[in-house]
């Protein structure tokens, strides 16, 4: 459970930054990385990007070695990312025939409306283990409920501090989904309730900097988060000019944080400005290997 220090970080955190990011730093903070470089900038904001991770779990089981995990997130439809981009990002997913492919949050950025546009599109999400997804602070900030009926209307699962076994003969995974970190209450005792122990977790959790919290426990082998967007604008020498409040310290790619991987995924979406630079929309096939 988020201790009262926690919640009062989560709270200042977000006065600042949500006002920050959203209104101010985005738009602001990538014009002046524009004309501060001085150079030609290339917006890559319809450029997709199927990024390959290994990853070893320890104690994974012969049945799952080269198992893989597709991971979209942060795909704020509307009014930037367009319908056409996620439909060739779900077929750019689909034909890579991942194993189980995973949602991390953020589905819309300024109207809960385009839940209805957005639904049909990830309900053609096809893998041979399911698809599942976890919510992420727009999706509160916005409309929590309409963003849930829409999952329900696509039979596709969101895991809100659940696990859920995946099987392969007699040995599993289990794939845990926490509540958001920032507007949410993220809590991985409720995630675990039942689990076996000895199955490695994959943790899906939205916000990255919370590796920090979950890393040391030793309980996950692998968190998948987004968040960040990587900051869309990033500059040699410099990295991202913007980060939001608990995706500022592991901003993309891969970590280890304690016991645990960790991977920031970019993300599909893009808010404040249209603009992505050194910093394009991806995909991320994982596979994963005994370790």
């Amino acid at each position: 459970m988020i201790n009262e220090g926690r919640k009062e970080k989560r709270k200042a955190g977000r006065s600042l930054t949500r006002r920050q990011f959203l209104k101010l730093g985005g738009a602001t903070v990538a014009a002046g990385a524009l004309v501060a470089s001085g150079a030609a900038a290339i917006n890559e904001i319809g450029d997709l990007s199927i990024e390959r991770v290994d990853i070893p779990i320890p104690g994974l089981a012969p049945a799952f070695e080269g198992f893989t995990i597709a991971q979209l997130s942060d795909i704020h439809l509307l009014p930037y990312t367009r319908p056409q981009f996620i439909r060739k990002a779900v077929e750019a997913t689909n034909a890579l025939q991942p194993d189980l492919i995973v949602l991390t949050g953020d589905y819309v950025w300024h109207d809960a409306g385009a839940m209805e546009e957005l639904a049909p599109l990830i309900a053609a999400l096809n893998a041979r283990h399911g698809v599942y997804g976890v919510l992420g602070n727009h999706d509160y900030w916005l409309d929590v409920e309409v963003v849930q009926e829409s999952f329900r209307q696509t039979r596709i699962p969101l895991l809100i501090n659940q696990h859920i076994p995946i099987a392969r003969g007699d040995a599993s995974i289990i794939l845990a989904g926490l509540d958001d970190g920032w507007a949410g209450h993220a809590d991985l005792d409720a995630a675990l309730a039942g689990a076996p122990a000895n199955a490695p977790v994959i943790l899906l959790l939205h916000e990255p900097d919370l590796a920090d919290e979950y890393g040391p426990q030793g309980r996950a082998a692998l968190q998948l988060a987004g968040h960040s967007h990587g900051g869309q604008v990033r500059m040699p020498g410099r990295g991202a000019y913007v980060l939001p409040y608990l995706g500022q310290k592991y901003d993309m790619g891969l970590y280890r944080v304690g016991e645990m991987w960790l991977y920031t995924n970019r993300g599909l979406g893009e808010i404040s400005v249209p603009l992505r630079i050194n910093c394009p929309p991806e995909v991320t096939l994982f596979t994963l290997l005994r370790g």
